[in-house]
């Protein structure tokens, strides 16, 4: 494996480790939802966003943390309140990810698919 390679595989452990991250924040529905308010309104506090989800203040803040420590959010303190918005560059580099691993993908299947073709080529007897 040349060295560009090997670097390539190490770049894309480390966008797998972060897309990892960003799918447990995503798996909860109420993180979702979460993250659905909070793009609508572009910015909003926990208290303001309790009242728009089934969920207590605390669990709101709960979440918060989760998609935070995913880099889906970032909390910025405002007087007495913290106010949070969105973070899409986290999801961008996942979608980037994901598009890579199918294009990954797809390159595998053309491959198998082309040996599967060759190997029914017709034979002369």
């Amino acid at each position: 494996m040349t060295e560009q390679a090997s670097q390539r595989r190490v770049g894309a452990a480390g966008e797998a480790s972060e897309a990892d991250d960003v799918f447990v924040a995503l798996a909860d529905p109420t993180r979702r939802q979460l993250l659905d308010v909070l793009a609508a309104r572009g910015e909003a506090s926990a208290t303001t966003l309790a009242v728009e989800l089934p969920v207590s203040r605390q669990a709101v803040v709960k979440h918060l943390a989760v998609l935070g420590r995913a880099g889906l959010v970032r909390g910025a303190r405002r007087g007495r309140e913290v106010r949070y918005t969105v973070r899409p560059e986290r999801l961008d580099a996942t979608a980037r990810w994901l598009t890579g691993l199918a294009a990954e993908w797809d390159a595998r299947l053309a491959a198998i698919k082309r040996l599967a073709e060759a190997d029914e080529s017709p034979r002369r007897s």
